[in-house]
């Protein structure tokens, strides 16, 4: 197959105007938590998010955004929102919050954020990393992103020195033009596994190599757009990997977050063709 974006700039693209009204990304959370996003509202949720970036927080190419947040539709928006920049995203296995996220430190952290070089830390659990920054070099800013869909902004009283994502996106512009671009070898995703090994992909990587699915094993895109079925338990490496592929290939994605089991009736109801 041939896919028609090679970049993340040029993926962003396809999402705003190849079959922009068409579901590119579904997703199912706790307490029945069901949101979907046509190609353009996902386009337009990353530029707010890029432009989010570089007009509150200085980012650029070369600038290291931690993502604290468990694999969910929010954290997929900040690393495309991280790429569209030119930054560089870190996650880890592990790095997980409480289905009640937008608390006030109720989440556990699964990130050592003190261990890390980032500028920007995003987290679902604001005051566990404060905690672990305290007397750690560097002086990063810490960004509180409320999990659930419906959240307009962060319950509950934040840290010092914390900044409300979900309470100041929406303000941004949906339409993101960077002022830079990421170099073919930069870093655009540092990963940390659970065997604390860690994986580098170059932005030349990103949307590069085969069309196998990582999710699931021996099983190659077909020609024709695929409606996925991803789980997040299936780790960072594997759903980012099958979610950049498949829409790069025009398809879209069902994620099922920590705690969601597959059934037949999501399987019919979703037209999944893979998973």
């Amino acid at each position: 197959m041939d896919l028609s974006a090679n970049t993340p700039t040029q993926l962003l693209h396809a999402l705003r105007s190849n079959n922009p009204t068409s579901p590119r990304l579904t997703w199912y959370g706790p307490d029945s938590e069901r949101v979907e996003f046509s190609g353009r509202v996902l386009d337009n949720w990353v530029a707010k998010t890029a432009n989010y970036l570089v007009d509150e927080l200085d980012a650029e190419p070369g600038t290291v955004i931690a993502l604290d947040l468990p694999l969910h539709w929010r954290s997929l928006v900040w690393m495309l929102a991280t790429w569209a920049v030119g930054a560089t995203a870190v996650t880890a296995d592990g790095a997980a919050a409480s289905a009640g996220a937008g608390g006030s430190g109720k989440e556990v952290s699964g990130m050592q954020v003190s261990g890390t070089d980032a500028n920007i830390i995003a987290t679902a659990s604001p005051e566990v990393v404060h905690s672990q920054l305290s007397g750690a070099k560097g002086d990063p800013l810490v960004v509180a992103v409320a999990l659930p869909a419906l959240q307009m902004r962060w319950m509950g009283e934040l840290p010092p020195r914390t900044l409300d994502y979900s309470g100041d996106v929406r303000s941004h512009a949906d339409v993101f033009f960077a002022d830079a671009e990421a170099e073919a070898t930069d870093i655009a995703w540092r990963h940390v596994a659970k065997d604390s090994s860690t994986q580098e992909t170059s932005y030349a990587q990103l949307l590069a190599g085969g069309e196998e699915l990582l999710s699931i094993p021996g099983t190659v895109l077909a020609a024709q757009p695929q409606r996925v079925l991803l789980e997040a338990k299936e780790g960072w490496a594997a759903v980012v990997h099958d979610a950049l592929k498949n829409w790069a290939a025009g398809g879209s994605v069902v994620l099922l977050g920590d705690g969601v089991g597959v059934s037949e009736t999501v399987r019919a109801s979703e037209n999944i063709t893979l998973g």
